[in-house]
């Protein structure tokens, strides 16, 4: 049981997210448009957990590895638990993206 809340805030195994990015990675930012606006990762696409339902289209390649973000780890966690629910094989949660940003670089 703790290794699955583990998981779903991210701190499973240790993930290399920079290697990810070089191999093609979304980095997906998961805030809303008012707090990604306030500062995101470069690069980074914005679909707020509220809005991912029906803005699926969007993440077309459901082999692609997905880092979602979010402020603190929470909202990336509900959007990694709806994108592998709707068979999006590779998804990653980031936690925060300043968090994130860092290891990035």
């Amino acid at each position: 049981m703790l290794n699955t809340i583990k998981q779903l805030l991210g701190f499973g195994p240790k993930v290399d997210y920079a290697e990810l990015v070089k191999q093609g990675a979304i980095i997906l930012d998961v805030r809303t448009k008012g707090e990604y606006a306030g500062g995101h990762i470069k690069g980074s696409v914005n679909i707020s957990v509220d809005a991912l339902s029906a803005n699926l289209g969007k993440l077309k390649d459901k082999n692609k590895p997905i880092i979602t973000c979010c402020a603190s780890g929470m909202r990336s966690a509900s959007a990694k638990s709806l994108l592998k629910s709707r068979g999006y094989q590779e998804v990653y949660n980031g936690g925060s993206w300043m968090s994130l940003n860092n290891k990035l670089r």
